[in-house]
């Protein structure tokens, strides 16, 4: 039992950072109606740019930490304007194709500034354990499940009562009849993407602060947030929260009771099996909103 509790916990905590970084891809797809399959590469600088700076300048953490989001909202920005904003109006494909490359030339980068080798991370949080009931809980995992829960609520009031949320939200439904209402589209997706590169940032910080150290492999993290998102809905903040978190704790599950059975690698595909078994009851996600076109 204790070991079962043990996945468990590990698995919330690791799903919530798939979470956030499904935030990313819904606001973007809020926006703009695209996926940024670029988003596990932000996660991935955004945690290399962050020990880069306590290294190279020797600042306190959370001095780097905010220059690092800093840095990430210039970016977000600098990107839609310089490659997606000559995108609008052209297919849903080639702007998807678009972020592809933009994902292997941030890949590129960060090979060729940090290599390939593992980067330790500096302590981020306390390492005396706090005890829930009879497990030994790392003050880590608390801390970031409780930032990733305060960002995800904070991001669900901001697309619900606030003037630029809604705005993303009528541009994702239509382009068009957000620019006849006054709507600003390009300044919409500046802030979308702005507001995305931020928060994968956020995330791969965390995730450097929970294992120690950044590496590629984080990169990797973009490609297994794309069954949480679908399986959330795609446009579903709550989809996004929900869908991390399943996918979380049924990874490890597969890795703690499946792999030993299987001699391993269940754990990698185990989130895509149970994306195409609820995808078979529910087309559209647990909380996506179903489309229906009249011809």
């Amino acid at each position: 039992m204790e070991f079962l509790l043990q996945l468990v916990l590990n698995g919330v905590v690791i799903g919530s950072i798939y979470a956030l970084v499904a935030l990313g891809f819904v606001i973007i797809y809020k926006s703009s109606s695209i996926l940024n399959f670029a988003q596990g590469e932000f996660l991935m600088l955004g945690a290399y740019l962050c020990v880069a700076i306590v290294g190279a300048y020797h600042v306190p953490l959370w001095a780097a930490f905010i220059l690092t989001l800093a840095f990430f909202a210039l970016m977000g920005i600098l990107m839609e304007r310089l490659l997606l904003r000559p995108m609008i109006g052209e297919p849903t494909i080639s702007v998807i194709m678009l972020t592809l490359g933009l994902a292997s030339i941030l890949k590129a980068i960060a090979q060729g500034i940090w290599g390939t080798e593992t980067h330790p991370y500096p302590q981020i949080f306390p390492s005396d354990p706090v005890m829930i009931g009879p497990l030994p809980v790392s003050q880590g995992y608390l801390f970031s499940v409780a930032s990733v829960g305060v960002l995800l609520v904070l991001f669900s009031a901001f697309f619900k009562y606030t003037r630029a949320g809604i705005a993303m939200r009528a541009t994702a439904f239509s382009q068009q009849v957000a620019l006849s209402m006054g709507v600003s589209v390009q300044r919409i997706f500046a802030l979308a993407w702005s507001i995305a590169a931020v928060v994968s940032a956020i995330g791969g910080v965390l995730l450097g602060g929970i294992r120690g150290g950044v590496d590629g492999a984080f990169a990797f993290f973009g490609l297994k947030v794309i069954p949480v998102v679908i399986l959330g809905g795609l446009d579903s903040v709550l989809g996004a929260i929900v869908g991390g978190l399943v996918m979380g704790v049924l990874e490890n599950l597969a890795g703690g009771y499946l792999d030993p059975v299987f001699g391993g690698g269940v754990k990698e595909v185990a989130p895509f099996i149970a994306l195409v078994a609820i995808l078979s009851l529910k087309p559209y996600g647990l909380f996506g909103k179903v489309k229906i076109e009249r011809v």
